[in-house]
């Protein structure tokens, strides 16, 4: 229980009390604030943020620094990265999904099943920048990874692309790369295995590896990384490995799933089958003439690994999905996007708050 101590108390011509030196509030960290038992009402000063926090019943809400400040909740989802190719029978490694950050939530809920970010305090009249990081383009020259996304001073990685392979040229294996989750590994039909790329310890998961089993007919790419899980390695049933899955957010008032990681190539003129992508986004592994198999757009989803079937000719991967930048905030404050920044369904309503699903780069401000 409160106690209130005093040296004397005097009355005044008002109705009202009156202090005549500065009043001193139990000053808590943010993480010693939430794990008080509080009650509406309760006021405390944030060591953190310099503010002056109140309890309104349901949470902490800040109302020094001058103008209001406010807290927001943010979902900041990379690029994904583009899935490896190659000639003759070698077998591309899958994208991995882009970096995965929220604060949104509570428990191991942020990318690589790390805990949640802590809360971001924003003040009203201030323009905020916003990136939405597209996803790693299919080059037949470089690995391309995803492009990051960021929410002020809140970056996320872009995707690590899936390893590429070359036989009739330079006879080497590239990649696969790191990034916000890493790029599964290819390899060649006449080469060693590869391990798959790391991912960011906060925001994803690893690549798979790629696998060589037998003479010239055993060779199978790592899936890529996804938020939560690692891409899975080819195995010795000539089957590509599955892209990791990715994680779940409902910072919209609805579970949605991004950041899944792109499969890996298998060798199906052996019997087997490609790796498919993990949930979120992720795109499956295919064979050159099977049509697109790009990550999904705005959820940062690694494009799926690119098997060539023979014929000497050089197959890129498939790109992977560009990012996403969603936020939620009191329903009492407005929105405005500028500088290019654009949102399909614009500011939407969810119990006491509002959030706003951010597609493209540019700033945005609170009133």
């Amino acid at each position: 229980m409160s106690e209130l101590k005093t040296n004397k108390i005097s009355t005044n011509d008002g109705n009202n009390v009156a202090i005549d030196t500065a009043l001193g509030l139990k000053s808590y960290t943010e993480a010693q604030r939430d794990a008080l038992t509080s009650n509406a009402g309760d006021v405390i000063y944030n060591e953190d943020e310099g503010t002056i926090d109140f309890y309104n019943g349901s949470s902490w809400n800040p109302t020094s620094a001058g103008t209001f400040s406010f807290n927001v909740s943010y979902l900041v989802v990379a690029g994904g990265g583009s899935g490896g190719g190659g000639d003759y029978y070698d077998a591309g490694g899958g994208g991995g999904a882009g970096g995965f950050r929220t604060n949104f939530g509570s428990g191991n809920i942020s990318g690589n099943n790390s805990a949640v970010e802590s809360s971001k305090v924003l003040t009203p009249g201030t323009s905020y920048t916003v990136i939405v990081g597209g996803g790693g383009g299919s080059s037949a020259t470089e690995l391309t990874n995803g492009n990051d996304s960021q929410f002020d001073t809140v970056t996320s990685l872009g995707g690590g692309a899936g390893g590429r392979t070359f036989n009739t040229s330079s006879n080497v294996d590239q990649g696969p790369n790191t990034g916000g989750s890493g790029g599964g590994a290819g390899v060649r039909r006449t080469g060693s295995a590869r391990n798959g790329a790391s991912g960011n310890s906060s925001q994803g998961s690893d690549g798979g590896n790629s696998r060589v089993s037998g003479s010239n007919n055993g060779y199978m790419g790592g899936g890529g990384g996804g938020a939560s899980a690692n891409g899975q390695g080819g195995n010795g049933n000539h089957n590509g490995g599955d892209g990791g899955n990715g994680m779940a957010s409902s910072i919209t008032g609805t579970s949605v799933t991004y950041a899944g990681g792109g499969g890996g190539c298998g060798n199906v003129d052996e019997g087997g089958h490609h790796g498919t992508g993990g949930s979120g986004g992720g795109a499956p592994g295919v064979t050159h003439n099977a049509g697109s198999s790009n990550g999904t757009a705005l959820t940062g989803g690694g494009g799926g690994g690119r098997y060539p079937g023979g014929g000497g000719t050089y197959r890129t991967g498939w790109a992977g999905g560009s990012g996403v930048v969603i936020l939620r905030y009191p329903n009492d404050r407005t929105a405005t996007l500028a500088d290019g920044a654009t949102s399909t369904s614009g500011e939407q309503s969810h119990g006491s708050d509002k959030y706003i699903v951010i597609e493209t780069s540019g700033t945005v401000s609170f009133a």
